[in-house]
């Protein structure tokens, strides 16, 4: 009897040194969450320990949630927790969205969630956005360009600058186009407003016209964010783009007609060259000709067909006719009295 007697005290040493345990680690937080109203059972926050969840962050995001009017049960804390989610923004982002009166489910809040996980973003920024309205920048400073560049139908370039308010659009905010698509759109807007312009000064006149044209696009579709206006910041006169075209245009033309020209004068040369080389060849074959004359005349003599006295009438004929071309050449070469 006084070993089993030992043993149940053991026993009981060990139950109440569990129930210390128990008490010392769990019993605040299941007293806070009592008095909270927001009850959890003291085997959920064991079995919360278990599975490896900070019981104490599920608690007090709990608390605050219940305290704030929105029922969310440790079961759905944890779920979220586990897939990877942010518990804690997620209730400050549905507090948030109900006390502006906006509809925000707590699944679509988690899903927002789960797809703001290293972009640098948070739920709670969200909806912070669909509340307070913000301001983006077009173009984006961060690309490094300050204006964006467009030109009207006569040719004079402009530099505009506009700022576009956005709200967040819950219902496409996962899946939705980023506030990058937002400003490539409106840059696009711009470009084409401006250079649909006839001239630069109906622009500078009416930079409204911008706007108007722009939000006229539906550039929020598909996105995760709603435009609500589009403000042109700037309006500078830039270079006449037309003019430098139109310059640039007629040297290249000049260039070509240089080249042209160039080409027309390099073949006047050449057939130039070619006529002098075919003069020669007309001489060479009046000196080949020529020479066929003293062979002719010796074969005369030989076969009888040309007598001594020919042939001295012959050179009579040619002295007399070379001295006439003298005398002529001589005659024409004097001056006129």
């Amino acid at each position: 009897m006084g070993g089993l007697t030992f043993i149940i005290i053991v026993v009981l040493g060990i139950i109440a040194l569990v129930v210390a345990f128990i008490l010392f680690n769990f019993l605040n937080l299941w007293v806070r969450a009592w008095i909270a109203g927001a009850h959890v059972s003291i085997s959920n926050l064991i079995f919360m320990r278990l599975r490896g969840i900070p019981n104490t962050m599920i608690v007090n995001s709990r608390i605050t949630a219940v305290r704030a009017g929105i029922n969310i049960s440790t079961e759905q804390l944890e779920t979220h927790y586990l897939s990877g989610g942010n518990v804690e923004q997620v209730v400050r982002a549905m507090i948030a969205a109900d006390k502006a009166g906006i509809p925000l489910e707590y699944n679509r809040c988690c899903a927002i969630d789960l797809a703001t996980l290293g972009s640098g973003k948070t739920v709670f920024e969200a909806v912070r956005t669909s509340v307070n309205p913000r301001v983006i920048d077009c173009p984006n400073p961060a690309t490094g360009k300050t204006t964006i560049d467009a030109v009207a139908k006569d040719g004079i370039g402009l530099r505009a600058r506009a700022r576009v308010t956005v709200r967040t659009n819950l219902d496409r905010f996962v899946g939705g186009a980023t506030e990058e698509t937002i400003v490539a759109r409106v840059g696009e807007g711009i470009v084409t407003t401006i250079g649909s312009a006839n001239t630069y000064k109906e622009v500078l006149e009416n930079p409204d016209r911008i706007s108007k044209n722009v939000l006229a696009k539906g550039l929020d579709s598909g996105t995760a964010y709603e435009i609500l206006s589009i403000d042109i910041a700037d309006v500078d006169v830039g270079d006449n783009v037309g003019a430098k075209l139109q310059a640039e245009q007629a040297e290249a033309d000049k260039r070509v007609a240089q080249a042209r020209a160039e080409v027309r004068r390099a073949a006047a040369v050449a057939l130039e060259q070619e006529m002098v080389a075919r003069v020669q060849e007309m001489r060479a074959k009046v000196v080949e000709a020529e020479s066929q004359v003293p062979l002719a005349m010796a074969e005369a003599f030989r076969s009888g067909n040309l007598g001594l006295m020919d042939y001295y009438k012959m050179k009579n004929i040619q002295a007399d006719t070379q001295m006439r071309s003298t005398i002529a050449g001589d005659t024409q070469d004097q001056p006129k009295k």
